[in-house]
């Protein structure tokens, strides 16, 4: 029975719920291992195809690393796949969805951003405040941000340690969509649902392409997007078949992910 990692799932999505309210879900090394191991379940089942990660009770998505307990001294002490087994986890294809109730800081606005989308609640709140405590956001912060929403907007924040909102958030590029606290649920399966809605296998040779030859020149990546095992998968698939198939005879497709 986990301690602090609740994991539902809801036809084809895995929801994570970091659950250690008494601290905003702030996450020891007890609680990264469970859920890390929680991330690993989730891509290793082939009927699992999109996961939602959020927080219990409406204060706090998660407040990074519990400060109560001992900090990781480089990457040996974190586990597989970087804070919270995400922010490090570079071989997953399977899209996540971050619904973020409450503030997500630290390490939480890390593993926010290491997720496909971002669903914020009007009261969300989001900051990297790690030198306001003689810290650097080493977790992938200091390097998602700028490439998400710009060097002068991320240094503004990284430098400073400034909260900002869930509307800021929107603004400056890194929340897909803001709803009222009460609704962050319910939309963020529909964006699952809207994933569902596409080829699993598409999606993720989608994603790769777009983030691993974004840094790419254009012609380059062009001819390297080929070349990503995703995208092979993808060409010739039952699902590439399908989808040309339904697209034809005006039905709607029925996915295997094969």
């Amino acid at each position: 029975m986990s301690r602090a990692i609740h994991v539902q799932r809801a036809g084809r999505v895995t929801i994570l719920t970091m659950d250690r309210p008494q601290v905003r879900n702030a996450l020891d090394a007890e609680a990264q291992a469970e859920l890390s191991a929680a991330f690993d379940a989730f891509a290793a089942d082939d009927d699992q195809w999109v996961a939602i990660l959020t927080g219990a009770g409406g204060a706090a998505f998660c407040a990074g690393h519990d400060l109560k307990t001992p900090a990781p001294q480089g990457p040996g002490e974190m586990p597989k796949g970087g804070f919270g087994g995400l922010t490090d986890r570079f071989d997953l294809d399977k899209p996540i969805i971050a619904a973020v109730n409450g503030v997500a800081v630290g390490g939480g606005f890390e593993m926010a951003l290491a997720c496909d989308l971002i669903v914020a609640a009007e009261s969300a709140s989001f900051a990297l405040p790690e030198v306001k405590v003689g810290m650097a956001a080493l977790g992938g912060g200091a390097l998602r941000l700028p490439r998400q929403i710009g060097l002068k907007h991320a240094m503004g924040m990284m430098l400073t340690g400034r909260r900002v909102s869930a509307a800021e958030g929107y603004t400056l590029g890194f929340v897909n969509q803001v709803v009222a606290d009460g609704d962050l649920s319910r939309v963020a399966l529909e964006w699952a649902d809207a994933l569902l809605a596409a080829s699993p296998l598409a999606v993720r040779a989608t994603k790769r392409v777009g983030l691993d030859l974004a840094g790419e020149p254009l012609e380059q990546a062009m001819q390297d997007q080929w070349k990503l095992p995703a995208v092979e998968r993808l060409q010739g698939s039952a699902d590439a078949v399908e989808g040309v198939a339904a697209f034809a005879a005006r039905r709607p497709p029925q996915w295997t992910g094969r």
